[in-house]
């Protein structure tokens, strides 16, 4: 009874704005006293988050942030939407469409749906309102594009998922790569009909000019480079993923501080590694206290038990997996994606393997309807993002989005029953 008081009222502290990883912390060491009183019982914890140090994968973390906080600071947002709206600005709906794959280009780098949503708005809510598209598809299309890049390698919450659930990063991105293309096909094909009713009013579209792709094409070229190394490096098979996250690092520098000169790197490099610093630090100690966390569920065997009732309940791997979606959606909506992946992973992942689900098809539907929770009504976190930064209502972005949200569960249902995407 008195374990059950300490964790409700130290969840109760967490949905006050205590730091998560106290919250977790104190669950758990909580939870491991009332099972075994002795203090001893507490060594779990760091003896976890010394066996999480010790993993070589979780270098990458740190790195890919770096990079990805380094790009945020640059000029590289404005030179990817030039070149995408001269490669696709002269098709119906192209300045949307080049939209669309901006925020997901931005986000795989970034690994942040709020980061891109602040970086790009700026820049693309002008845009798409100059081309007289409505507000609703305006605020929709950037409200639910800004998570869209979460299933693209580097994304950090692929590579979190491989570390909590302990599967092969690099063959965890093949598995994400085609349901996050499908995505991306399906809003820009959205997009693309929206453009066509517009072409009926009196807007003009421009022609294609090949000299302005070919000199949006040359002010990319270092962008390029970049997403080649991450292709090859990922897709390649030749390096690990944390050495193509030091490559990629050392290669956004080298380019960002004394190539392209667009990051000073006396005055502001050591801002933009603080951030970083910070950011890595609150992730990996999150996850270092739900690895503690997930011990002690390992140990009072809690899979187990939940593997049980749900059996009970249905041996059907189809209504599971129907079940699994709608709970995962109220948790992407209520959480953000570095929390639900460290808190949910542990519990769902031996009970999906119980159904005979792929460990791989099983970490695209996780993350695919992540996604989709960031944009979910009434609290998911990009439609909160959106309100402060195009200063609209909150309910405004409600009836924004749902187009959107209706396309993505769409493909959410193709991907939970199509598990061939993922392999």
């Amino acid at each position: 009874m008195l374990s059950t008081i300490l964790v409700s009222a130290i969840v109760l502290l967490t949905l006050l704005n205590l730091p998560l990883f106290l919250g977790i912390g104190a669950v758990a060491m909580t939870l491991m006293l009332g099972g075994d009183p002795h203090p001893a019982v507490l060594q779990t914890i760091p003896i976890e988050m010394n066996r999480l140090a010790t993993m070589p994968i979780l270098v990458a973390l740190p790195l890919f942030t770096m990079a990805g906080c380094v790009l945020t600071a640059s000029r590289m947002p404005n030179r990817l939407l030039a070149f995408l709206e001269a490669v696709a600005g002269w098709l119906p709906g192209g300045s949307a469409i080049a939209a669309l794959c901006a925020c997901a280009f931005f986000t795989a780098l970034t690994g942040a749906s709020g980061v891109t949503i602040i970086a790009m708005g700026a820049v693309l809510y002008p845009i798409l309102k100059q081309q007289r598209y409505g507000e609703d598809f305006s605020l929709g299309l950037l409200t639910t594009g800004g998570s869209l890049g979460l299933l693209f390698p580097p994304s950090l919450p692929i590579i979190l998922y491989g570390v909590v659930a302990q599967i092969d990063i690099a063959q965890l991105f093949h598995a994400t790569l085609l349901p996050g293309i499908l995505l991306l096909l399906v809003l820009c094909t959205y997009a693309f009909a929206q453009g066509r009713k517009l072409q009926k009013s009196s807007v003009q579209r421009p022609k294609i000019s090949w000299d302005q792709i070919k000199s949006a094409l040359r002010a990319t070229t270092w962008d390029w480079l970049l997403v080649a190394i991450i292709l090859a490096g990922v897709y390649g098979g030749f390096v690990t993923i944390a050495e193509v996250s030091a490559v990629v690092l050392l290669y956004v520098l080298v380019v960002e501080c004394f190539v392209l000169k667009e990051i000073d790197w006396r005055r502001q490099l050591p801002g933009i590694v603080v951030d970083s610093a910070i950011l890595t630090g609150a992730v990996i100690v999150i996850l270092g206290m739900a690895m503690g966390f997930t011990a002690y569920l390992v140990d009072a065997q809690i899979p187990d038990k939940v593997i049980a009732l749900l059996t009970e309940f249905t041996k059907n791997k189809l209504l599971f997996l129907a079940g699994l979606n709608l709970m995962l959606l109220v948790v992407g909506c209520i959480m953000d994606i570095f929390s639900a992946i460290v808190i949910m992973v542990p519990i769902i992942a031996p009970v999906a393997h119980s159904y005979g689900i792929d460990p791989f098809h099983l970490g695209a539907v996780f993350l695919v309807n992540l996604e989709i929770g960031y944009s979910t009504p009434p609290v998911g976190m990009n439609l909160f993002i959106a309100s402060l930064k195009f200063d609209r209502p909150i309910t405004l972005l409600y009836r924004s989005s749902l187009p959107y949200l209706v396309l993505l569960m769409i493909c959410l249902i193709i991907v939970t029953y199509l598990p061939a995407l993922s392999r």
